[in-house]
C-alpha cells in the first residue's frame, strides 16, 4: 500500500492525481481497473456520507484496502470530507493511511484548533491529513456560492494546524449535474504560491475537461471526484434495464455500469496527468 506522499510528490509538476469516491463494491473495483488500465497510481475515496450509508467503515474500507494492496499500480484509501473525529479515530485503527477532516463550516478559529487537534494526532499514527478552508464564519463551508480562498489566509491555516494538504474554492461545487463551472486559474496559481501543501479541488464533476487541465496547470494536485462516475454508472444501467424490462439479476446491470465508471476512470486519470489517450498510446 503506497503512503500519500504520491499526492506531495506530484506538486508542482504539472500534473495531478485523482481521488474517486467510493459508494459500492462495483465503484472500487471498477476505480482499481480504470487506472490500472491507464497505467497511473489513484486515490479511493470512502466519505462519512457514503459510511452512512454502508452502517459502518470497517467492511467497505477492508475490501478498499485489500484491492489497493494488490493492485499493480500504486493505491491509495481516504476517508473523505469526516466531521466526526470519533470516524477518523477508527479510520487509523483500521489503517487507512490519509483522512479528510472537514470542519470547513466552523468559525475560523474553531476550525483551526480542531484541525490542529487532529492532524497532531493524525500525525502521531503516520496518518496524513487533508483540510478544507471556507469563509470565516460561514455557514457552507468552502463551496457556498460565491466563496472564494483567501491565499495569505490559507497559508496561515495551514502553518497553524499542520495539515498535508488543503481543499481550496475556486469556483467548483458539488453534486453539479452539468459541465460549465468556470474555476478561477489565477487564483489557484496565487494559491499554489502561498500554500506549502498540494492543493485540493472539491466539486471536479462540473468542472469540463479544459478547465481541469488548466486547473492541474496553475498547481491543482489532487482532484475529487464523484459525481461524474455516479452518471456513468447510472446511465449505464438505465440503458440496461430499459431494454430488458424482465431482468432480475443486479450482475446483468452491475457489470455494464461498473465497466462505464472503469472508462471514465482511465479517461479522467489520463487527462490529470496530462499523457496521451488510452486510444493514442
Amino acid at each position: 500500500m503506497t503512503k500519500p506522499s504520491i499526492v506531495e510528490e506530484l506538486r508542482g509538476s504539472g500534473r495531478g492525481i485523482g481521488a474517486f469516491n467510493v459508494i459500492t463494491l462495483e465503484h472500487a473495483e471498477a476505480v482499481v481497473g480504470g487506472a490500472e488500465d491507464a497505467g497511473l497510481p489513484v486515490i479511493l475515496q470512502i466519505s462519512q456520507n457514503a459510511v452512512r450509508y454502508h452502517g459502518s467503515l470497517a467492511p467497505i474500507a477492508a475490501a478498499c484496502l485489500s484491492m489497493a494492496g494488490t493492485a499493480d499500480v500504486p493505491v491509495v484509501v481516504h476517508l473523505d470530507h469526516a466531521e466526526d473525529e470519533t470516524l477518523i479515530d477508527e479510520a487509523i485503527e483500521l489503517g487507512l493511511p490519509s483522512v479528510m477532516f472537514d470542519a470547513a463550516t466552523l468559525p475560523y478559529a474553531e476550525n483551526v484548533a480542531r484541525t490542529r487537534a487532529v492532524t497532531e494526532r493524525c500525525h502521531a499514527a503516520g496518518c496524513w491529513v487533508e483540510a478544507e478552508l471556507g469563509a470565516i464564519g460561514g455557514k457552507d463551508g468552502v463551496h457556498a456560492p460565491g466563496v472564494r480562498t483567501d491565499p495569505a489566509e490559507a497559508a496561515g491555516f495551514v502553518a497553524a494546524t499542520g495539515v498535508d494538504a488543503l481543499a481550496v474554492a475556486v469556483g467548483s461545487a458539488h453534486a453539479m449535474a452539468s459541465r460549465d463551472a468556470v474555476l478561477d486559474d489565477r487564483l489557484i496559481e496565487r494559491l499554489a504560491a502561498a500554500v506549502p501543501v498540494p492543493l485540493v479541488l472539491h466539486g471536479s464533476s462540473g468542472v469540463p475537461d479544459d478547465g481541469l487541465r488548466r486547473a492541474v496547470a496553475h498547481g491543482i494536485v489532487k482532484v475529487n471526484v464523484g459525481t461524474l462516475l455516479n452518471r456513468a454508472m447510472t446511465g449505464a444501467v438505465r440503458e440496461v434495464l430499459a431494454a430488458r424490462a424482465d431482468l432480475t439479476d443486479p450482475r446483468k446491470y452491475l457489470a455494464p455500469g461498473r465497466a462505464a465508471v472503469r472508462g471514465e476512470v482511465a479517461r479522467t486519470l489520463t487527462l490529470l496527468a496530462g499523457e496521451q489517450s488510452l486510444a493514442a498510446r
